[in-house]
């Protein structure tokens, strides 16, 4: 293999307002972090080029590879409820599209390569800590099985950037089945469009949704697809204890994958009003708000995508709102279906979640580990004398209480599933790592203060196998002492 990128472009094939043709910005002397040699070859890449000096001048914006047609994407947004009618890729360059070796077409971009007609009054740069943040959880939400954009490569610039100070720059070579947004249909919606909104629509279906594309209305079926795909993804993130930190319009992709790990951390005591996110002030954005603000979001498509559901306004509107009013059950299934596998239950029944949400409380009660709760649950279903672990959590033994009994209770209504076999299912849905925020903190501060990346490569390969015991990396399972506890985070930008 060579250092070649078989692109693809289908974007750039729409029309010119869908985009702006810019080439990155030169970084003065890249020097490559990391390359993820398993998703180059998916990609049809050779990591050993990659990793040349040639291909991290690629990688830096330093140099376009053959095929390359880099441009910024236009969308609009609403930003913590508030529309802004254009927005784009202010620091974040599409080098092209690839097909992948299973035929699915897959964009990758540059996040940090330089300043876009859409930059606004921002530098289109990145500081290294915010790279390696995204590297870290956008790979570690893959192996968790989540839907996620993922990280390519990290290479340093040889720039500085400036933010509260003076910080190393990075850029990151991120991978996503495309970059199209809740934003994108709205950016077309404000000018009134309707052509550029069919465009899209039709290029979204003929790329991610070509079931839909003989429907009566593929707006309309479009709508609905998105939005099972969001309701089935958000489920996802309450299922591990993520927060994204910034559910934006802009930050939505259509593809349903996760996207934008700006302010995103991960639960360690349970908290349902838990916000670390440093912008957002109000708690819009908390985790247990999740689902309601995928709704609101979702909402905010299907009002962009009105004039092409139907000719009739009203007629639209009434479509519209009955894809919307159907989010609460397809969320409420999918959840289901998480919190079920979660206590080892192989036939989800109506009232697990009542089940599911005793244990919560209790937890939140107690403060307890979400991670470490549901990992040790996980011993306790191979019976009693297995739940020394699993109370411990607690402040007293007692402190589960009812739930136990009524957990029990239940697991013998459910078939005959042996213990061992719950056992199994359970650790392959409740993982002993995650991105521990305040390793998270530790690596960076490690890459940024001594340029040790070290941690950065210890932790990206520990959470790699997430659902495995691994007793030489103990210390990343556990949760923060008081001291180390993260309670903000920070956006990139």
């Amino acid at each position: 293999m060579t250092l070649h990128f078989p692109f693809d472009n289908s974007y750039t094939r729409l029309p010119q307002g869908f985009f702006a043709r810019v080439a990155p910005t030169p970084a003065t002397e890249p020097a490559l972090i990391k390359i993820n040699e398993a998703l180059a070859l998916d990609l049809g890449l050779d990591p050993g080029a990659l990793a040349s000096s040639d291909g991290v001048d690629i990688l830096a914006g330093r140099r376009l590879p053959s095929g390359a047609d880099p441009i910024a994407t236009a969308y609009a947004g609403h930003q913590f409820g508030q529309f802004v009618p254009q927005l784009g890729d202010g620091r974040a360059i599409l080098l092209g599209e690839i097909v992948d070796r299973e035929g699915q077409r897959r964009d990758i971009q540059l996040k940090g390569a330089g300043r876009t007609p859409f930059s606004r009054r921002g530098d289109g740069r990145a500081a290294l800590g915010p790279v390696l943040r995204e590297y870290v959880v956008s790979e570690a939400m893959a192996a968790l099985g989540i839907p996620t954009t993922r990280a390519l490569a990290a290479v340093t610039t040889g720039d500085d950037v400036i933010r509260d100070a003076i910080l190393p720059g990075a850029v990151l070579a991120r991978v996503a089945s495309s970059h199209i947004r809740v934003g994108t249909f709205q950016y077309f919606a404000a000018r009134g469009d309707e052509a550029g909104l069919a465009a899209l629509v039709a290029h979204v279906i003929a790329r991610h949704y070509p079931q839909v594309s003989e429907a009566d209305r593929p707006a309309l079926a479009l709508l609905e697809a998105v939005i099972s795909r969001q309701a089935a993804l958000v489920a996802q993130w309450l299922g591990i204890g993520f927060v994204h930190g910034v559910m934006n319009t802009d930050n939505v992709s259509v593809a349903g994958e996760t996207i934008d790990y700006g302010p995103c951390a991960f639960l360690d005591a349970y908290d349902p009003d838990a916000v670390f996110s440093s912008i957002d002030h109000t708690g819009r954005y908390a985790y247990a708000n999740q689902p309601r603000i995928a709704q609101w979001n979702l909402a905010r498509l299907a009002e962009a995508l009105l004039p092409v559901i139907d000719p009739d306004r009203d007629k639209a509107l009434q479509l519209a709102q009955d894809c919307i009013g159907a989010y609460p059950d397809r969320f409420k299934t999918a959840y289901l279906q998480v919190l079920s596998a979660k206590l080892g239950l192989m036939n989800a029944r109506s009232d697990d979640e009542d089940l599911a949400q005793e244990l919560l409380d209790r937890m939140a009660n107690d403060g307890v580990d979400f991670t470490l709760a549901f990992r040790h649950l996980s011993d306790a279903v191979l019976g009693p004398e297995h739940e020394s672990s699993f109370r411990a959590l607690f402040r007293k033994p007692e402190a589960p209480g009812s739930f136990l009994e009524r957990w029990r209770s239940r697991l013998g209504e459910d078939g005959r599933a042996t213990p061992a076999q719950r056992h199994e299912r359970m650790r392959q849905v409740n993982p002993a790592f995650i991105p521990r925020n305040h390793l998270i903190e530790e690596l960076i501060a490690a890459a940024i203060g001594q340029a040790d990346f070290q941690p950065f490569h210890m932790m990206v390969a520990v959470l790699s196998r997430p659902y495995e015991d691994q007793q030489d990396f103990t210390r990343y399972a556990a949760p923060p002492t008081q001291d180390q506890r993260v309670t903000a985070t920070f956006c990139g930008t």
